[in-house]
């Protein structure tokens, strides 16, 4: 395969998504409307800011209809290494933009020689989702959550987007997928500025333990198989995502207290 070559006024430039445009090999749009019980759909995500930067986590189940399609699926993916997406919605174009954006980054990284602002990742975020438009309305919408270490601010930052490609940073907190309604609302109901590490990752657990009681679109953890949320910190130090041991003793305590405060067990 040769490189494309460009007149100086055609070069696409750092934007890898446009050179995939120009050379055809981006994906195309379904002519016909998709029968979503047929498309595996990853659901929750949840994000929260706390006080060393963001904390991103989303559940392990994705739904094809009323059928449980996988149980390990992975829904949070580091785009560089000071930003993280979350996914929600058709798990196959969700994958396939995530990679694309991953691309676009450290294409334009090696165009330029510096790194992407955080805002500029956050828009052209925003771009590809609304390039994904005409497949959205065929049934096959994708809608992130974007977030990231802002080191020119020194702090966590999170982006919000809907299939028109909109976005809007939110400040605190925010959650994406069937079950987000109520997984924002156990977020909400525990969010305080200033969060430990320790305190935001478990209450994104907790968020995400609720929404599998009420959604039966997400996975709650299974302690027989091994399978917890998966869940990474976006600090200074870049993306982290946390150990499984780690998640075990975090959900093992998080059933025990959930059950104590139910009147289940002595607390």
């Amino acid at each position: 395969m040769t490189l494309p070559l460009y007149r100086p006024q055609d070069d696409p430039g750092p934007d890898f998504a446009e050179l995939l445009r120009r050379t055809g090999l981006a994906a195309p749009v379904p002519a016909a409307a998709v029968d979503p019980s047929t498309v595996t759909h990853g659901t929750t995500c949840v994000a929260v800011r706390y006080a060393d930067g963001v904390v991103m986590a989303g559940d392990r189940r994705a739904t094809s209809g009323n059928f449980i399609s996988h149980r390990t699926i992975e829904k949070v993916f580091p785009a560089d290494r000071h930003s993280g997406v979350a996914i929600a919605g058709a798990a196959g174009p969700a994958v396939e933009m995530v990679r694309v954006f991953q691309l676009q980054l450290e294409h334009y990284e090696k165009v330029e020689g510096s790194p992407l602002s955080l805002e500029g990742k956050a828009n052209q975020l925003s771009q590809m989702v609304r390039n994904h438009l005409p497949a959205a309305m065929q049934g096959l919408a994708v809608v992130p959550i974007f977030a990231g270490y802002d080191t020119a601010r020194a702090a966590g930052r999170l982006f919000q987007y809907d299939v028109t490609g909109g976005r809007y940073e939110e400040y605190d907190h925010a959650a994406t997928g069937s079950g987000s309604l109520h997984a924002a609302t156990v977020v909400k109901l525990g969010y305080r500025e200033g969060l430990a590490r320790d305190a935001a990752v478990d209450l994104v657990l907790r968020s995400l333990f609720e929404a599998a009681d009420e959604d039966s679109a997400t996975g709650g953890p299974d302690l027989v198989r091994g399978i917890f949320p998966v869940v990474a910190t976006i600090t200074g130090a870049g993306f982290e995502r946390l150990e499984d041991s780690e998640l075990r003793d975090r959900t093992t305590a998080l059933i025990e207290r959930v059950a104590a405060e139910r009147g289940e067990v002595e607390p």
